[in-house]
């Protein structure tokens, strides 16, 4: 099994993706010097795929455009107070939660 999963640092508002669920330790133990200053880290969202070459074509695409904007549109961290302005009508929030 090969793993696609977006972490979170909610106190930095930053975003990481990457394809091995094991990294999600390594981050948070600082070992990962791209990631260490942004601690802590969440997982928000995973995919398991059979394949490796699946999985790493999932993680190309998260990293584009087009998956950023999916990732607005499919994904609040736990905490996050405000709705993408395009889902907030359907919570009644005009944006944000309350």
């Amino acid at each position: 099994m090969y793993f696609v999963y977006i972490l979170y640092s909610k106190s930095f508002d930053r975003w990481y993706i990457d394809n091995l669920k094991r990294r999600l330790l390594e981050h948070n133990s600082g070992r990962t010097r791209l990631t260490k200053a942004f601690l802590p880290w969440e997982m928000v969202f995973n995919e398991e795929f059979n394949l490796r070459k699946e999985a790493r074509g999932r993680e190309k695409y998260l990293k584009t455009a087009a998956g950023r904007r999916w990732r607005k549109n499919n994904i609040r961290p736990r905490g996050a107070t405000e709705y993408p302005p395009e889902r907030a009508e359907q919570f009644g929030t005009g944006g944000t939660h309350q």
